[in-house]
């Protein structure tokens, strides 16, 4: 693994207002172009929204499938994901091995985030660590994001998200409260860019960006169209420029009438999103899909029929084929 330097909250604070100045001068960028920086033979990027920094069209998730790679395994997954040009990283403080059965075994280190904190702080300055927020009451975000620092081994968060927004979310308090404290964590330099997560209500989402302002938001997306969210939530989330990330890309999909290949250009050919979130079981899978996005990246002006790959995998719409869409479902976990 190549070793790089660490990046420091000072340098981040010097180089906010120069990100900023940037994005300013460039305007909307349409994030269905590839960014034109990219190098060859490595995952292409794109820009994410008003943050205006350019995201490998290919993330890396942090959560169930990621922990489910044994010790000697994982290593090597965050390592290729490095060495491939992938730069955005996704966990949660609720990603841990406690809910997993892996060999009747627990791993030595039990968490998406203290996984990451091991590999991804020699690369500080070369990529995006996401992480999350799973109480959206106030008085927690403060001593979450410390300890999520102090398992990350890093002294800021490129992205914090308000964890699974849902039906039963009352935004006028999350404006209120836990909102109030990401926006202060950001003042402070402590989080750079924040936003929520959601996979169970497009319309709460579309509220969430209507009403607050954020800097991403990471929604659940594929041809089935189940949740709804590139119809309510996206477009408003483009005319804010918000940045978007998807989930649930693949999940519960690959092996039925689609192929991975389609399932990837749906999402990464839906106008405005940036970046598509994958957790990867072994090298193998990774490897594979890292292919799939260099590839796009040569190609990306073909363009897929996503009326036809609507058609053909709506069977698949809801909670009988898709895994996260059923009842008890924990977001990064499985119930065990």
């Amino acid at each position: 693994m190549k070793n790089k330097s660490n990046y420091s909250r000072r340098k981040f604070i010097a180089t906010t207002a120069k990100g900023a100045a940037v994005v300013t001068g460039m305007g909307l960028m349409n994030s269905c172009n590839i960014f034109t920086g990219n190098s060859a033979g490595k995952v292409p990027k794109r820009i994410l929204g008003k943050t205006g920094e350019a995201v490998s069209i290919l993330s890396f998730g942090g959560g169930s499938q990621f922990l489910k790679n044994k010790n000697g395994v994982w290593e090597k997954t965050l390592e290729m994901a490095l060495e491939s040009g992938i730069n955005l990283f996704d966990t949660a403080p609720s990603y841990t091995l406690g809910q997993f059965k892996i060999e009747g075994k627990k791993s030595a280190i039990g968490s998406g985030e203290e996984r990451f904190g091991e590999i991804l702080p020699a690369w500080r300055d070369k990529v995006l660590i996401s992480s999350k927020l799973e109480k959206k009451e106030p008085g927690f975000a403060k001593k979450a994001v410390e300890e999520s620092l102090r398992k990350l081994k890093t002294d800021y968060l490129d992205i914090l998200l308000l964890h699974a927004i849902n039906t039963k979310d009352n935004v006028a308090e999350i404006e209120k409260g836990v909102y109030q404290e990401m926006l202060k964590l950001k003042e402070e330099g402590i989080i750079k860019y924040i936003g929520f997560s959601s996979m169970d209500s497009a319309e709460r989402s579309r509220e969430m960006l209507e009403k607050l302002e954020f800097d991403v938001a990471l929604l659940a997306m594929n041809p089935t169209k189940y949740g709804n969210y590139a119809k309510v939530a996206l477009p408003v989330a483009q005319e804010k420029n918000v940045g978007v990330m998807t989930i649930k890309v693949l999940r519960g999909l690959i092996g039925k009438v689609a192929t991975v290949k389609e399932l990837f250009e749906y999402v990464w050919t839906t106008n405005h999103v940036a970046s598509a979130m994958i957790g990867h079981v072994g090298t193998e899978t990774l490897e594979e899909n890292i292919k799939l996005a260099v590839e796009y990246g040569k190609n990306n002006e073909l363009s897929i029929d996503h009326k036809e790959l609507e058609a053909r995998l709506a069977p698949f719409a809801g909670p009988h084929a898709l895994p996260w869409a059923r009842p008890g479902y924990v977001d990064g976990g499985i119930i065990v």
